[in-house]
């Protein structure tokens, strides 16, 4: 049996549960900031310090970063392969999007727990 290398997941199953899970992770994390912006009247910099200072808000943007990331890795590597036929480019592309993606969350990671 030939294993696929370039998947992020062992195989396409795995692939499949890691974008939907992914995905829920992100949703959630969309709700709890829709739900800040519905609970709170007018927004200023001292209470978006404040929210961000939070250790829970931390560890779910931290979270979501990640399941961007995950998700991010899969679907560029799913379009890629769909649509770059040449092995090198395709290789050359997935590793610029993989370093673009990484250094996101990096930075991400160094500005959340700058605050």
């Amino acid at each position: 049996m030939v294993g696929v290398v370039a998947s992020v997941g062992r195989n396409g199953v795995h692939d499949f549960i890691l974008l939907r899970a992914s995905a829920v992770i992100l949703v959630l994390y969309t709700l709890l900031l829709a739900g800040f912006f519905i609970v709170t009247p007018s927004v200023t910099f001292d209470l978006w310090q404040g929210f961000f200072a939070c250790m829970s808000v931390k560890i779910s943007t931290m979270l979501a970063l990640l399941a961007l990331l995950v998700h991010a890795k899969i679907g560029v590597w799913q379009v890629l392969s769909d649509y770059i036929k040449p092995a090198f480019l395709r290789g050359v592309l997935q590793f610029f999007f993989s370093v673009l993606i990484l250094a996101y969350v990096v930075f991400g990671f160094s500005i959340v727990w700058g605050v």
